[in-house]
């Protein structure tokens, strides 16, 4: 590979809650250091033309007030055309908001009255769930269920049931999926968006985790589906997964009714606060670049050999413990309620063991699933090994 994908880079004191702000409650013994499995930023390096291009803007000495570019909103019109197929994108599509989180909350100002119930499907986002309770709106949960084959998929007569008779004409679709790493196809979007169409529903679009797809899966933009979803759909990008850039703060919508997209801009305006980093414009640029694509596609492949070897080792040692393959994202979803059950031991306990070596993992509850675990595999591979090395020796025994 081009890219060193292998090396363990030390982040102690460098401005990262992974490492030097473990979850509450997870304590380590002494003689084990911290595995950092728990939120969802990467543990490589990011592509070298990212600070390339903030360094060489850093040289100059002004930082005066800025626009966005052309060169910036050109970066992402290219970057959705090479990547997922979308054409016609023009700048006047694209805003800027502080984070994905914080659009989220624009477009519900937008759409609904504080008070409205908003659909969303379970294992839930955490995120989510902070951004609908802090700003008032209820969450009404049409929960995810696995096939015959293990597959999570959508259960469209709740869905349909839930908007009908509680009178939803919002909700919030994450695409891929996490926590759980699905990756929808075309047909289940297009059955979804049926549904959004007959109780004209607004659709907020969560689409972060869009570029970390794994082996042959395909991101199908949810605009792309049919008219109705290109105008009646919020989308929500950012290149922080992607090239792990979370603590640049930088994200952008994408909208095409031009309707939803004044509003979208003057709800954003309110706080006065909702405006880029000239830091991250350049960051975005950097990753967006003909270097970026390279190192992504080598990103995926180091993504899916560390899944490949979790999800093996764990259906080999683990039973009691389920899960689906991702498809996309980093993350696997664990759900440890039969092995719990088996071993007299609560999910809680079970968390705190395996952060006692180090194992430092997340509490699936506020996900809402009871016994979930969610764990991070953004890491070398050898990091990965070395977690699962010591849940072996300390964590699921008999």
């Amino acid at each position: 590979m081009k890219y060193d994908f292998t090396s363990i880079i030390d982040r102690h004191g460098k401005d990262a809650i992974a490492v030097d702000f473990p979850p509450n409650g997870q304590y380590t013994k002494e003689g084990f250091d911290q595995i950092p499995m728990w939120v969802a930023d990467m543990n490589f390096a990011t592509v070298p033309t990212i600070q390339e291009e903030m360094i060489k803007r850093a040289q100059h000495p002004a930082f005066g007030y800025f626009r966005p570019s052309d060169e910036y909103y050109q970066a992402i019109i290219d970057w959705h055309k090479d990547r997922n197929g979308v054409e016609g994108l023009k700048p006047e599509n694209i805003g800027y908001e502080n984070g994905v989180l914080g659009g989220v909350a624009t477009a519900l100002r937008v759409f609904c009255s504080r008070g409205d119930k908003v659909l969303l499907h379970s294992p839930t986002y955490v995120g989510f769930r902070g951004t609908l309770e802090n700003n008032g709106y209820d969450m009404v949960l049409s929960p995810l269920h696995r096939d015959e084959n293990g597959v999570w998929r959508m259960d469209f007569e709740d869905m349909e049931k839930k908007l009908a008779e509680q009178n939803i004409h919002t909700a919030i679709f994450c695409s891929p999926y996490n926590p759980v790493g699905r990756v929808w196809e075309k047909w289940e979007i297009e059955k979804a968006m049926e549904l959004y169409e007959k109780y004209q529903v607004f659709v907020i679009s969560d689409e972060i985790w869009s570029d970390l797809i794994l082996g042959d899966h395909k991101h199908i933009p949810t605009q792309s589906i049919n008219e109705y979803a290109k105008m009646h759909t919020v989308a929500m990008y950012a290149p922080s997964k992607t090239f792990n850039l979370a603590g640049l703060i930088g994200s952008y919508h994408i909208v095409y009714n031009k309707w939803i997209n004044d509003r979208m801009r003057k709800e954003a305006s309110l706080s006065h606060y909702n405006s880029m980093n000239v830091m991250s414009m350049h960051a975005l640029i950097g990753g967006y670049s003909a270097e970026g694509r390279v190192w992504l596609d080598e990103l995926r492949e180091v993504l899916a050999g560390n899944v490949d070897f979790a999800y093996d080792h764990i259906l080999k040692n683990y039973p009691g413990v389920t899960l689906a393959k991702p498809e996309g994202t980093y993350m696997l979803f664990l759900n440890c309620e039969q092995w719990c059950k088996e071993h007299n031991i609560t999910i809680d306990e079970l968390q705190k063991k395996g952060a006692s070596v180090g194992v430092m993992w997340q509490d699936g509850r506020s996900f809402f699933e009871p016994y979930g675990i969610r764990m991070n595999l953004a890491l070398p591979l050898s990091r990965v090994k070395e977690a699962f090395d010591r849940l072996d020796k300390y964590v699921f025994t008999d």
